[in-house]
């Protein structure tokens, strides 16, 4: 519980257009302190649930171990968490692609779904909680690979998950 209040907290600051990437370039000291905030590490706390979720627990452990042995005691970018979750998926998913539209994009998409008879549409837009003037700016290129789980009436949550990847701005 205290968990998903940091979370909803961390998403009303990363609404505002305000907000500021996971990961970006710095070019001094100052902005490193910037970087690294609560919405930093709340964000990438959840984006690396998400990906457990949409991978599965085991093979996102065997990514991590990966990227463990591989940078044992060196020094490491994000990317090579990335990579290392490629290697396990043998090419099935681009992890690297995936993850970079959420930590270099700030804010979080808005799906919305509509259903249609049997017919289900999906559509992504950037979800801005409030728009602040003076720091407006048009996010209309925004467009994140967002991992879709669902459930159908011949299974449940615990014995059959469906994943669907959204990477375009619109869906069926």
């Amino acid at each position: 519980e205290d968990f998903l209040t940091l979370i909803f907290k961390a998403m009303m600051k990363d609404a505002l257009n305000s907000s500021h990437p996971v990961s970006s370039a710095v070019q001094s000291s100052e902005q490193i302190e910037e970087m690294f905030d609560a919405l930093s590490y709340i964000k990438g706390a959840s984006l690396l649930l998400m990906l457990k979720h949409y991978l599965s627990k085991e093979v996102f452990q065997a990514g991590i171990e990966v990227y463990l042995h591989n940078h044992n005691y060196r020094t490491a970018q994000s990317d090579d968490l990335w990579d290392s979750m490629n290697e396990i998926t043998n090419g099935t998913l681009d992890v690297k692609k995936m993850m970079k539209t959420w930590i270099v994009h700030k804010g979080f998409p808005l799906v919305t779904v509509v259903r249609k008879g049997k017919i289900i549409s999906v559509q992504q837009e950037k979800f801005l909680y409030r728009v602040e003037p003076e720091n407006w700016t048009s996010d209309t290129s925004y467009l994140w690979h967002i991992p879709l789980t669902y459930i159908t009436n011949r299974c449940n949550f615990t014995h059959c998950t469906n994943a669907y990847l959204l990477d375009q701005k619109s869906g069926m």
